[in-house]
């Protein structure tokens, strides 16, 4: 039943989706919506990607006005990635299409059922987003390990 919702879900998304991004280029518009400034190895390992192919998914984001690199003011060497204006526009685009398609289909549920529904969701959010930071942590402390080692 999950996977089902989960595909079902991903369906309807699709449906309200006129982006001009694959999903690996929303997951890191997604990504740099929340973590402003990261570095290309950061996000990256984020996306459980390598720099280079990482590096060519930012490069097509650029060159369609929705990421920019800035120089590091404390590193010149290491550069940041930033959501621009236009990439910020589209996210909150693609979220307000998403809910009009997802609000259609919950204003066919009984109001009993979307209750009992909402109420998953958001303790399905609360334990996704603390599996996230665990992950998140961990990873940043096998960095950490590995740079003292190295």
């Amino acid at each position: 039943m999950t996977s089902t919702a989960a595909e079902l879900l991903e369906v309807l998304w699709g449906r309200a989706s006129t982006a001009p991004a694959s999903a690996s280029q929303l997951r890191v518009l997604l990504i740099l919506e929340h973590h402003e400034g990261i570095n290309l190895r950061t996000l990256a390992d984020s996306l459980a990607s390598t720099p280079p192919s990482t590096s060519r998914l930012c490069d097509r984001l650029q060159a369609a006005g929705f990421v920019e690199r800035v120089v590091s003011a404390a590193d010149r060497r290491e550069v940041q990635l930033h959501l621009s204006g236009r990439g910020r526009a589209f996210l909150a685009d693609l979220r307000i299409r998403r809910e009009q398609t997802l609000r259609a289909v919950l204003d066919q549920m009984p109001a009993a059922k979307r209750v009992a529904l909402l109420q998953g969701l958001e303790a399905f959010c609360d334990a996704a987003a603390a599996r996230i930071h665990d992950d998140a942590d961990d990873a940043e402390d096998s960095a950490a390990s590995g740079s003292r080692t190295a």
